[in-house]
């Protein structure tokens, strides 16, 4: 790996963590010497990036600084095709169409050396199944999450049975065939999934009292301990 390459591995790395990185675990995430890590953080640091070193504990990126948006890496670039891919063939029509002008967005702003990785992309989704229809707009959905908002729903059992529920969505979940909105009902006071096929009818309702992201730990917390009791073979 080039020095130039090094150096903003190192920033990408401290970005995503959500904790101070060690100068040790960065030199063995990138397959170098500690005095090799030291004389690059030297150098950034030299160049204005805003690392915080904190002596014992490691290395902080503080918030605020980005790098330009176009320097990806070949590996960088067929990750962000791959997944826009996988959403526009499975996300509803607003997302799938906003995946689609990523990739359009992508093929333009992009160094003319790295184009091939898109055009030629070596690496798609494929799926045999015929995944089935939605009977509402799921963008609703999306768009309760971020306004936290209450969905009246009209949902259909295994059997047909259609009940009326409202739920507080916080995840929407996909599987390689179907969609699952993550929710607390108000009619069953839990957790549920509803499968978006089985929705015959979605209406925003008023907002819900508790925080998507309250709601989302307490979904994971039932998640995990219900994890913790389960049996091998059961």
């Amino acid at each position: 790996m080039r020095r130039t390459e090094r150096l903003f591995q190192i920033i990408q790395v401290l970005r995503r963590a959500r904790a101070p990185v060690t100068g040790q675990a960065l030199a063995e995430e990138l397959e170098v010497s500690l005095r090799t890590l030291y004389r690059d953080m030297a150098e950034l640091i030299a160049q204005r990036v805003p690392i915080r070193g904190e002596a014992g504990t490691g290395y902080v990126l503080e918030q605020g600084y980005d790098m330009p948006p176009l320097m990806l890496t070949a590996d960088e670039l067929e990750a962000a095709v791959l997944g826009a891919q996988w959403v526009a063939a499975r996300g509803d029509a607003a997302l799938s169409r906003g995946a689609r002008d990523l990739i359009a967005k992508l093929t333009v702003a992009v160094p003319r050396e790295l184009q091939p990785v898109i055009v030629d992309a070596g690496l798609r989704p494929i799926s045999s199944r015929q995944r089935p229809k939605d009977g509402f707009d799921v963008a609703l959905v999306r768009q309760a999450i971020r306004g936290q908002t209450k969905l009246g729903i009209e949902y259909a059992d295994e059997t047909g049975a259609v009940t009326r529920r409202t739920i507080w969505p916080i995840l929407l979940a996909y599987w390689d065939d179907v969609r699952l909105i993550c929710a607390w009902c108000e009619l069953r006071q839990g957790f549920r999934h509803f499968r978006t096929d089985r929705v015959r009818k979605a209406e925003p309702l008023g907002r819900f009292p508790e925080s998507v992201s309250r709601l989302r730990r307490r979904w994971e917390q039932e998640r995990k301990a219900d994890r913790s009791v389960e049996k091998p073979g059961q």
